[in-house]
């Protein structure tokens, strides 16, 4: 005998199950809300971990130009003042790159990993903090060396 609409499970559009006759499952519809809220939340988790990926590679492209600029404009007269266009830009990496571990790691503060595994927040801060030092490195560099020696003050 097929099967009819009035004796057949049909999943209806709020996402319960209907059991025929107007019977709404509450407890699967309650189920399937739990189910989708864990799924929601790994998904945030995993987005955060992308922003922070794209924040940190933003952070090297600013160094990128620093140096570019610092290369490329490297005679300007004044001779400090493409020293001063790629500190900006290094100073803004540092920045960026704090910034990205801070809001990264207030973000998985508030979360909770239900079936993918959350990167440490350590790590995530450790990150910021050595692309961090690496520009500072650099705007030491620009400032201090002078063609591999030290600059003559």
């Amino acid at each position: 005998m097929p099967e009819t609409d009035g004796n057949r499970k049909k999943r209806r559009s709020n996402g319960g199950y209907d059991k025929g006759e107007g019977h709404v499952d509450e407890d699967k519809n309650t189920e399937l809300a739990i189910d989708r809220t864990d799924m929601a939340e790994d998904r945030t988790i995993m987005a955060v971990e992308r922003t922070f990926a794209g924040w940190i590679r933003t952070s090297f492209a600013a160094m990128a130009i620093g140096l570019g600029l610092r290369a490329l404009f490297g005679e300007l007269e004044p001779p400090w003042l493409a020293k001063a266009i790629a500190t900006m830009f290094m100073m803004l990496a540092i920045w960026i790159a704090l910034n990205a571990s801070s809001r990264a790691c207030a973000s998985l503060g508030k979360m909770r990993e239900h079936v993918v595994y959350s990167p440490q927040q350590q790590q995530m801060r450790w990150i910021g903090y050595a692309v961090a030092a690496g520009a500072g490195l650099l705007i030491a560099g620009l400032w201090i060396l002078n063609d591999g020696n030290i600059a003559k003050v």
